[in-house]
């Protein structure tokens, strides 16, 4: 039995881990972190688990009764907290967080990176699969960097991205964050949708990174647009690559490189954001017209763009079955 401590465990991505670890069948929470909740059932504050566990939120951390930490900080923290906290060195880290997700010593786009370069491993089980399952330390991608890449990557492979890439993509009002804002409350957001951080999103230098280390170089810009949609969890996006290569060979390519992906799974209809909600799947499909290869990929943004990922991470790292805990199923409707 794995033995888990939860830093940040009040959050939404506190709270999804937390349900999906309560019925996972090797692991045991041991503590789930929250100075401001200290004491508090946690089913008070995520209240989708009530009748599903009496834990309750604590402010100690006892790291030497673990055997995995998942870091659920706000960006930005991760890094302080370990310079500050003396965690075992036995003890496996698993940071949702961005702290560690780019290589050290600013690697540039031109340059070929690999996983290994970082004591952080970047958890994306498509591309690091096999150093995830040997790392100490892992580093869990982005929401929309999890959507994109997986979007892109295949096409990296066949190096198809010589121009700049643009993408657009839509995110439900969780990858806010459960903390209100102006952009977050229920009037403001219904029925409405608008753009933030365009072309300047913090997610841009981890897709960079993945993307040169599968093509060998990047040069291209990745023109990235972000929106706020007026749902609650799901990211849905494209991505436009300008190529000549034929659409059969695209799309072989794109199957070939899933072929093994215990999760992403390439489609050959058009997809849409129900078939992936509540799963930590993600779907992507690809369509070409004249020069130009249209990419759609979605993802849930809490399950495989936050802890869904992390578990399927911790599975890998303690050498489990990829999916163990994680046999979710859409709704559907």
């Amino acid at each position: 039995m794995i033995r888990v401590g939860i830093l940040g465990a009040a959050g939404y991505t506190g709270g999804e881990l937390i349900r999906l670890l309560l019925h996972h069948p090797e692991a045991e929470i041991v503590f789930a972190n929250s100075e401001s909740n200290a004491g508090n059932l946690v089913a008070d504050v995520h209240e989708g688990l009530y009748g599903d566990t009496a834990l309750r939120f604590t402010s100690e951390m006892p790291f030497d009764e673990v055997d995995v930490v998942f870091f659920c900080f706000g960006h930005g923290k991760s890094e302080a907290f370990m310079h500050a906290h003396d965690i075992p060195e036995r003890v496996k880290i698993i940071d949702l967080a961005q702290d560690f997700r780019l290589l050290p010593a600013k690697v540039v786009a031109t340059q070929r990176p690999t996983p290994e370069a970082h004591d952080f491993v970047y958890g994306l089980p498509e591309l690091n699969k096999a150093a995830i399952a040997k790392a100490h330390h892992v580093a869990n991608p982005g929401c929309f960097a999890t959507c994109i890449q997986l979007g892109l990557l295949p096409a990296a492979r066949l190096k198809l991205i010589k121009e700049d890439v643009a993408v657009n993509a839509i995110t439900g009002s969780t990858g806010a964050g459960q903390k209100p804002g102006a952009t977050t409350h229920f009037s403001w957001r219904n029925n409405n949708m608008s753009i933030y951080k365009a072309f300047n999103h913090q997610h841009v230098p981890e897709i960079r990174q993945s993307l040169a280390q599968v093509q060998g170089s990047l040069t291209a810009s990745i023109d990235f647009i972000p929106y706020r949609g007026d749902f609650t969890r799901g990211i849905f996006a494209t991505e436009v690559i300008k190529t000549d290569a034929d659409a059969d060979t695209i799309v072989d390519a794109y199957k070939d490189f899933y072929k093994n992906a215990c999760f992403t799974h390439y489609v050959d209809c058009a997809i849409d954001l129900k078939q992936v909600v509540n799963t930590n799947k993600c779907l992507v499909h690809c369509d070409k017209i004249g020069n130009k290869l249209l990419v759609t990929s979605c993802i849930d943004n809490l399950l495989k763009g936050a802890v869904g990922q992390a578990v399927e991470n911790m599975n890998l790292m303690f050498g489990m079955q990829e999916d163990k805990g994680l046999k979710l199923k859409a709704t559907g409707f």
